[in-house]
């Protein structure tokens, strides 16, 4: 079959969830024998191999800066992206069976829905979130975010075939407008599917992601301070870097934990994997969360994770409460500690009964099964929408 994987970044040029997701789907693809495109943006020097084997990456616009400031993408970006892909499927479109896309942002997806008619590809969409119109405003502004809002739910009404990784967003998908299938993916863990845990763990809370406004990264030093009140041998461990992190040094050192809350930046994926694996839990205290694949990364280690209630955190939904790990009512340094400290009072069991939720679950939130799923819709006689 011949594919074409539409996403306007690349792992590890750019690191995130959605990277993680298409790098691997165009890697696996490519491996099972299909012909694979990946159309994106540049993000690296001229010459430089963009190292994903067996894929055609084709670069349809310039290396650009992505975002204008802490976690806000830039307009122009997309735009450019857009219409280099318009250019390229109009181009070279018939070349495909399917083209598979993310929805966000959203110009690429009107662009490949344009191409579609004439060039008879099936169309495939990937909706991570679904953004309210409350959050719109609040990250682009009154009439930026309506106008976002517009944009999306234009592109909710397009004739496509939708895959989700929550109930969350599929709901507002939905409600958006759209009328075709919307298929669930139960998620992109590639890692073994037996856990690997133990009982024991270090008196020690990890974090691992970007520091943009929306994980609400420096939420997690205040709140081990405040454990660390009733469990003085608790530590921090936060990983990662971006806009915030000086943020996070900033309270590390407010709050007299300097040389008890280290903040590294990035560091190699087997050490994020190490500290995860011997830490007492991983808290994700982010406001928006599309799936949450950290948290299933923590299970299959028998680490149980924290993340926090909010409108927008489909990670919630990750969570079994005590069994698995805890949902916090608020990122408040009082909210977190609490959970915090129920992680500890659950000790050894509470890590067995993690290992179990993962040895329940693993099937289903696989990067194998998800690939099943989409693949049996590219092969699917129905039409997409």
């Amino acid at each position: 079959m011949r594919i074409c994987v539409v996403y306007d970044c690349l792992f590890p040029h750019t690191v995130g969830g959605a990277e993680r997701w298409y790098r691997r789907l165009a890697e696996r693809l490519a491996a099972d024998g299909h012909q694979v495109t990946y159309l994106t943006l540049r993000q690296w020097d001229r010459g430089e191999p963009h190292g994903v084997a067996g894929v055609d990456v084709r670069a349809v616009g310039p290396r650009m800066a992505l975002y204008a400031g802490p976690g806000q993408r830039r307009v122009l970006p997309p735009l450019v992206f857009g219409a280099g892909v318009l250019w390229h499927l109009a181009r070279h479109g018939r070349r495909y069976d399917v083209v598979h896309t993310c929805s966000f942002p959203y110009f690429s997806l009107l662009a490949a829905a344009l191409a579609a008619p004439l060039r008879r590809y099936r169309l495939v969409t990937d909706w991570f979130e679904v953004w309210s119109r409350d959050y719109w405003r609040e990250y682009l502004g009154r009439v930026g975010g309506d106008v976002g809002s517009l944009v999306q739910r234009r592109c909710a009404r397009i004739r496509q075939r939708a895959f989700c990784f929550s109930g969350l967003y599929a709901r507002r998908l939905r409600e958006e407008g759209l009328r075709g299938e919307i298929t669930m993916l139960g998620g992109a863990y590639d890692g073994p599917l037996e856990p690997h845990a133990s009982d024991h763990a270090e008196p020690l809370v990890v974090f691992a992601g970007r520091h943009i406004p929306e994980k609400r990264v420096p939420a997690i030093v205040p709140a081990i301070a405040r454990v660390r009140v009733a469990l003085p041998e608790v530590r921090g461990l936060i990983l990662g870097d971006g806009p915030e992190r000086g943020e996070v040094q900033r309270l590390v050192a407010q709050c007299g934990l300097t040389g008890v809350v280290d903040v590294p930046g990035f560091v190699p994926t087997e050490a994020v994997d190490d500290a995860i694996a011997r830490a007492m839990c991983l808290v994700l205290p982010s406001r928006r969360e599309g799936y949450g694949l950290v948290v299933v990364e923590a299970a299959a280690r028998g680490t149980p994770a924290v993340v926090v209630a909010a409108p927008d955190n489909a990670a919630v939904e990750l969570i079994d409460e005590g069994v698995n790990g805890f949902v916090a009512p608020s990122d408040s340094p009082e909210d977190l500690a609490a959970a915090i400290q129920a992680v500890h009072t659950g000790g050894a069991a509470l890590r067995r009964s993690t290992s179990r939720w993962f040895a329940d679950n693993a099937r289903r939130v696989s990067l194998d099964r998800s690939l099943e799923v989409v693949l049996g819709v590219y092969d699917s006689p129905v039409g997409v929408g």
